[in-house]
């Protein structure tokens, strides 16, 4: 057997031994001598020899011609396109493939995409040969040859509706339910092109995480249509990356459709007292103080708002300064507040500040979730109907709702000393006013209590009150402010 049988044998190709034997030949003769027989042979083989990978994880832009197996996720649908200079439009359909160490979009071209649409069905093993490229989602397969292998096997779960964890980079048409957690208004941009393009965003979380969901032009609206803490499906999404994380978008195939069913979320929170410069991380706790929104002129001439509130859980407190729309969040005192993707800085007197801007989502929870960070709310069955400064006392009996009078009841009573003290006993009590008006609540670190008194106590003050307990509050009739 010759030099280039030799080689031939070792190619797994479809090229007849004729052909090759042909291209040899004439490799040789365009190489003036340079290269004798087997040498032209084994060049023509490494441009004919298909690159076995070992799974799609390991399948790279400016590879060679690829081969590997893939188990159909979904079929996309036939779209159209007009070719340079040509009568007859392309036609080309998008396969979402996967195995056991990723997925990849592979895009089948005019009669391949309508035989793909005729015969190809979601959990179908495939064996596929293409040309990898930099896509518009990733990597992708563009396909020369594919079949079906009835007789390989791939550990990969097709799915209906997918999670949050479930995401990941190319997926498409992909449904998933969960709880809104906050929502933009719609913003205009100009397109290369001069048409005008409408976009908006919303955040979901299920048990596993949470995504942000992107709604581009006509599907923009629906982000004004749902309220935080509804259960809402996201159908027809795709899976986008920006910034380093994954996004879900919605375009004219896709909608938002609301759900009459709860979506539970608990978000993963990290101790305030934890908390250092630099880290951008997710915190939640009560709301003990609210300052009112300020606007400011930025130095390109636009106007720029913001709103400082302070939240405490049980291992401290921060200001959470909130930037552009986030200031205008419904946030009030004794409520509940989740704020994701927070820049911790350096703020006023070296305090630590948590600064909430475009990426950050502000939500006030309806209820403390069981197993949140940072809140130590007791028995679970109680704590899942808390809210606000009950939910980040110190063994503290939660409130019954968001209201802050309510709340306030609820933390006058909270404490072991006010449940030992009997009307009528005389209590003295210090701590920083975190509600001003009638009641007055104080919270010293540990626990809140309720004081009725004349005088005119503004929030962030710290005094010491006296004074009989009634009902469970401290009626003052000695108000002292603490100085350090």
């Amino acid at each position: 057997m010759g030099a280039i049988e030799d080689v031939y044998d070792d190619l797994d190709t479809d090229v007849p031994f004729e052909e090759f034997e042909a291209a040899v030949n004439d490799k040789v003769e365009q190489m003036g001598g340079l290269a004798d027989e087997e040498t032209a042979a084994m060049l023509l083989a490494h441009e004919l020899r298909d690159e076995e990978v070992e799974g799609i994880a390991d399948i790279e832009p400016g590879m060679d011609d690829v081969k590997f197996l893939g188990k159909v996720m979904s079929v996309g649908e036939l779209r159209t396109f007009e070719r340079d200079g040509e009568d007859e439009d392309g036609r080309v359909v998008n396969v979402e493939v996967a195995d056991e160490t990723g997925r990849i979009r592979i895009s089948m071209w005019d009669g391949m995409a309508e035989e793909a649409l005729e015969n190809l069905e979601v959990g179908q093993v495939l064996r596929i040969a293409g040309r990898p490229k930099d896509g518009y989602n990733g990597v992708e397969v563009s396909v020369d040859k594919v079949e079906p292998d009835s007789e390989a096997e791939i550990d990969v779960q097709t799915q209906d509706s997918y999670r949050v964890e479930d995401l990941s980079l190319g997926l498409s048409d992909v449904n998933l339910k969960g709880r809104v957690l906050s929502t933009d208004s719609v913003r205009t941009f100009d397109r290369d092109d001069g048409s005008e393009g409408r976009v908006a965003n919303l955040t979901l979380g299920d048990p596993t995480g949470r995504i942000r969901v992107t709604l581009w032009d006509e599907k923009a609206d629906l982000a004004e249509e749902y309220d935080p803490d509804i259960t809402v499906e996201v159908v027809d999404g795709y899976v986008r990356e920006r910034d380093g994380s994954l996004e879900l978008h919605v375009g004219n195939r896709g909608t938002v459709e609301e759900l009459d069913e709860d979506v539970e979320y608990v978000p993963e929170t990290t101790d305030i007292a934890a908390l250092e410069i630099g880290e951008t991380v997710d915190i939640a706790g009560g709301v003990i103080e609210t300052d009112p929104k300020r606007t400011f002129d930025r130095d390109d001439g636009s106007e720029g708002q913001v709103r400082n509130v302070r939240v405490k859980d049980d291992t401290g407190d921060i200001r959470v300064a909130l930037w552009g729309e986030k200031a205008d969040t419904d946030v009030d005192l004794a409520d509940y507040v989740v704020f994701t993707d927070v820049e911790i800085q350096d703020g006023w007197q070296d305090d630590l500040e948590a600064s909430a801007g475009w990426r950050s989502t502000v939500s006030v929870m309806d209820e403390v979730p069981d197993g949140a960070a940072g809140t130590d709310a007791g028995d679970p069955d109680e704590a899942s109907q808390s809210k606000g400064l009950g939910a980040f006392e110190d063994g503290a009996s939660p409130a019954s709702n968001g209201d802050a009078g309510d709340a306030a009841d609820a933390g006058a009573t909270a404490g072991t000393d006010a449940d030992d003290a009997g009307d009528g006993a005389v209590e003295e009590f210090t701590g920083t006013v975190v509600q001003a008006g009638n009641p007055v609540v104080l919270d010293d670190g540990t626990e809140t209590r309720s004081v009725e008194t004349s005088e005119s106590l503004q929030l962030g003050a710290e005094v010491t009150v006296r004074g009989p307990v009634r009902d469970g509050r401290i009626e003052a009739t000695d108000v002292e402010s603490v100085t350090r």
